[in-house]
């Protein structure tokens, strides 16, 4: 309705205000206030939590309803192990990085006192859409502060109190800070993103954080297949990730690594669905595999060479024989599909027919094939002798995440504060015109500047 509506274009104009006011706060009040919301959020543990069970039990009833699958509610959990912990540490993390903002990446002088910066600087306002895991409304947060960018978060209704009580805290937090506290919006329903996409006027990225299908709701219209928004996506769908045993793997290695891209966390999107072995070594590394697979209570699908392989006296039970879908499916569970192929030339071309471009693993001793199963799989991460679930922001050093991006543009992987930026042109000189250059005039010197300027605005 009408008055809806105005109420998500101020939200997107908030949020436009406080992006435009967060260009002149300085890299220590950002780090302040990142002290400050990690301090709030210890100190409304409780409430956090109280409001997490609530959520936990509003989500059973749906799981046991079918209406909510397994894998989004372990997700959902904030109290599970050293989630809260962990998520605490991933602000001191990204405070401890460099500021990324005001970068200069490169110079150039055009002539005697006219100089040519590129510079990085925030994207400006996201509009960041996800599923299940509360603590991304904390990882977000600390990642736009940092970059400098303000944030509009919209998570699954099944952690809607978590986020709710999470959000509280961080807009209690902000407001003893420099960072304006538009900075940082949560957003609930769908009638919400579905207005607020249409506000590329105010909104600068959205990037979806969840399931294939979380973007194909909100981002394609199923009649025609155009995008539903004008604003850019920073896509993050799903994660079908593949591991290869190739001809010259180690036996132990090769256990060691697809048991973890497994079953560490199947519910993630950078755990292995798939399985391909090399005919060659068969009759050796397959029934370890997937006996150890099978010792962790895997589901496995096999192709039908594979499954002619085994012994008559095996166990079949948890194995049966795949359907073509099978290679296509993020299970997100206790379930793999296993694929003989001929060679690196065979997997590889199977990744990228049936991969989604977010991480794929080779086991292998031939540093050749390596490189070339490397170069040749077209995904986000290529990974040689270890585990698809490294693919991950905190493992790689950035803090945490954004998502896991599987574009081609602006940011590919985990997005840590680099996705999150973009960069301008900042050209400095006196008095210049172009009219003075040209044929027969001065000439351009596009020269290495040795000395920066210093850019940065200090107030």
């Amino acid at each position: 309705n009408r008055g809806s509506m105005l109420n998500q274009v101020q939200i997107a104009v908030n949020a436009r205000e406080a992006s435009n006011k967060l260009q002149y706060v300085t890299a220590s009040d950002r780090s302040f206030a990142l002290n400050k919301i990690k301090t709030v959020l210890e100190e409304k543990k409780r409430d956090i939590f109280k409001a997490n069970e609530q959520d936990k039990e509003n989500a059973d009833k749906l799981v046991k309803a079918g209406t909510l699958s397994a894998s989004l509610f372990k997700r959902l959990d904030l109290e599970n192990g050293d989630k809260f912990a962990t998520m605490l540490q991933g602000i001191s993390d990204i405070d401890y990085l460099p500021d990324p903002t005001e970068q200069i990446t490169y110079s150039s002088k055009l002539d005697e006192g006219l100089e040519l910066y590129r510079v990085t600087c925030p994207v400006g306002v996201l509009l960041v859409i996800f599923e299940a895991r509360p603590e991304v409304v904390v990882n977000i947060t600390a990642l736009a502060i940092k970059s400098g960018n303000a944030v509009i978060l919209k998570g699954g209704k099944e952690s809607v109190l978590t986020l709710t009580a999470l959000s509280s805290a961080i807009q209690s937090a902000l407001n003893d800070t420099a960072i304006p506290p538009n900075a940082v919006q949560l957003v609930e329903t769908r009638e919400d993103i579905e207005a607020l996409l249409d506000l590329d006027k105010y909104i600068d990225l959205v990037i979806p954080r969840g399931s294939n299908s979380l973007l194909i709701n909100w981002f394609i219209k199923l009649t025609d297949g155009r995008c539903n928004s004008r604003i850019p996506v920073l896509g993050h769908a799903n994660g079908l990730c593949t591991v290869y045993v190739d001809k010259d793997s180690d036996l132990d290695k090769a256990i060691r690594v697809v048991l973890d891209s497994k079953i560490n966390y199947p519910a993630a999107c950078n755990a292995a669905e798939t399985l391909l072995i090399h005919r060659s070594v068969l009759s050796s590394h397959l029934l370890p595999i997937i006996t150890a697979l099978q010792n962790n209570k895997v589901l496995l699908h096999l192709d039908q060479e594979s499954l002619s392989q085994l012994p008559s006296s095996y166990d079949n039970s948890g194995i049966q024989l795949c359907v073509p879908q099978d290679f296509d499916t993020e299970f997100l569970d206790l379930e793999m599909a296993v694929k003989v192929v001929n060679d690196v030339e065979e997997a590889i071309q199977h990744i990228n027919s049936h991969g989604s471009k977010h991480t794929d693993a080779i086991i292998t001793e031939n540093e050749q094939i390596a490189k070339r199963f490397m170069q040749g799989v077209d995904a986000a991460g290529v990974y040689w002798n270890a585990s698809t679930r490294f693919a991950d922001g905190y493992r790689y050093g950035f803090g945490a995440e954004v998502g896991v991006s599987t574009n081609k543009t602006h940011a590919r992987g985990p997005v840590g504060l680099e996705g999150l930026l973009i960069y301008k042109y900042k050209l400095c000189g006196n008095g210049h015109v172009v009219g003075e250059f040209g044929e027969g005039k001065k000439k351009y010197l596009h020269e290495k500047i040795t000395f920066f300027r210093d850019l940065k605005y200090d107030n």
